[in-house]
């Protein structure tokens, strides 16, 4: 019983701080999907951020519990630990399974729509550096293109074949580049389409290695809370 008190006391504590580390994790899944929604029409792609958000908010009431159950046990106190840990277990679940099916999803579907995106924009040589989203994309990621620069020249017409590339390929410490491939140093030597990708795994990947932690966690809590109530038996089923 007192090993099970101690350890109730330390996973109370713990849900403190892995509140922190979930609302970040959904925090920036959230941010990812709408900073590149033109990529992501589908709104529905940010619920495992949104559900991580849910499930910080929880751990702090059960984390509450948890330390106040170790110091004096109550029926009440021990009964509602016991939803706030099955309500928990719920939403990290549904977490944790809509981020890793989401992370594969969405990879497969990034190489058409930047492609389309690569296709679809209009530029010249001599133009101004541009603020759509293709060049919004290539400033913040520092990329050039889909897979690299070559992207630009397949996607202009057979009759057409500009000696440059957009302006938001290039490079910050490069402030006179102006896309001219003669000085292909200049340009940023990565494509859009893989610095997407392991931002998106990275953040799906983050939310569900913090619930399946989490999950374990507890399930420790849930057997300590248990053993307490075994010392403490309840006289009748009120509580339910």
């Amino acid at each position: 019983r007192s090993f099970a008190q101690s350890l109730l006391k330390l996973l109370g504590f713990i849900f403190w701080g892995t509140a922190a580390a979930q609302a970040f994790g959904g925090v920036l899944v959230i941010l990812l999907f709408r900073n590149y929604r033109y990529l992501f029409p589908e709104s529905y792609l940010s619920l495992p951020g949104w559900l991580a958000l849910a499930t910080a908010l929880t751990l702090l009431p059960t984390g509450v519990l948890a330390v106040s159950i170790s110091v004096k046990c109550s029926r009440n106190k021990q009964g509602t630990l016991m939803y706030l840990l099955l309500l928990l277990l719920c939403l990290e679940m549904s977490s944790a399974v809509l981020a890793r099916s989401y992370c594969i999803r969405t990879s497969s579907q990034l190489e058409s729509a930047m492609g389309y995106l690569v296709h679809q924009h209009n530029w010249t040589c001599s133009q101004d550096p541009g603020s759509s989203a293709v060049d919004v994309m290539q400033r913040k990621l520092r990329c050039c293109g889909v897979h690299n620069y070559t992207d630009w020249l397949k996607a202009s017409s057979s009759w057409y074949h500009p000696a440059c590339v957009p302006e938001s390929c290039c490079k910050e410490k490069h402030p006179h580049c102006k896309g001219d491939l003669d000085h292909v140093e200049q340009l940023s030597p990565e494509g859009c389409l893989k610095k997407l990708e392991d931002q998106l795994c990275f953040a799906m990947m983050y939310v569900f290695g913090c619930c399946t932690l989490l999950s374990i966690l507890e399930f420790l809590a849930g057997v300590s809370n248990g053993i307490l109530m075994r010392h403490q038996p309840f006289h009748d089923l009120n509580i339910l």
